[in-house]
C-alpha cells in the first residue's frame, strides 16, 4: 500500500501544508496515519481522492461546513444523492449571484472607462452618453451595497 507525506500531497493537491493540517484539525479528513519511527503524516491513496475533491470544492468558494456535510452526505452514499445534489445546486446558486456582481463591477468599470476616452478625445456627445451609461451602471452597483 503506498502512502504519501504531507509534502507530497500538498503538490498533487494543490493544498497548502498548514491547510492539510488544518483539515485534519477540524475533522475534515483523517486522522491521518503517522509514521511509527518519525511521527509524521503519512496519507493513503484514499486521503488522495477525498483532498483532490476537497481542493476542488475550497476552489469554487464551498465553506468548510458545506465541505464537511459534502462529506458526510459522500460517506452516505446515495442515500443522500438528493441531499448532495440540493448543496451543490445552493452552491451553484451562490456562484451565479458572484458572478452576476462581478459583471455589475465590470460594466461600471468599462463604462466609466468609455466616459474618459471620450474625454480625452473631446467628443462631446460620446461623453454625455457614456456618462448616463456610467450612471445606469452605478445603479447597479447600488443593488450589490
Amino acid at each position: 500500500m503506498s502512502s504519501y507525506t504531507i509534502q507530497d500531497v500538498s503538490r498533487r493537491s494543490g493544498l497548502s501544508e498548514p491547510t492539510l493540517r488544518y483539515y485534519e484539525e477540524v475533522g475534515l479528513i483523517g486522522p491521518v496515519g503517522r509514521d511509527e519511527r518519525s511521527g509524521h503524516r503519512r496519507y493513503a491513496e484514499e486521503d488522495l481522492d477525498l483532498l483532490q475533491a476537497l481542493a476542488c470544492l475550497r476552489t469554487v468558494g464551498m465553506s468548510i461546513e458545506d465541505m464537511r456535510t459534502y462529506q458526510s452526505n459522500r460517506a452516505r452514499g446515495r442515500a443522500a444523492a438528493a441531499e448532495q445534489r440540493d448543496l451543490l445546486l445552493r452552491h451553484a446558486a451562490r456562484v451565479e449571484e458572484e458572478i452576476a456582481a462581478q459583471q455589475a463591477r465590470l460594466g461600471y468599470l468599462r463604462e466609466k472607462a468609455a466616459l474618459w476616452d471620450a474625454r480625452e478625445r473631446g467628443d462631446g456627445a460620446a461623453e454625455a452618453t457614456a456618462t448616463q451609461r456610467s450612471l445606469e451602471a452605478a445603479k447597479r452597483l447600488e443593488v450589490l451595497r
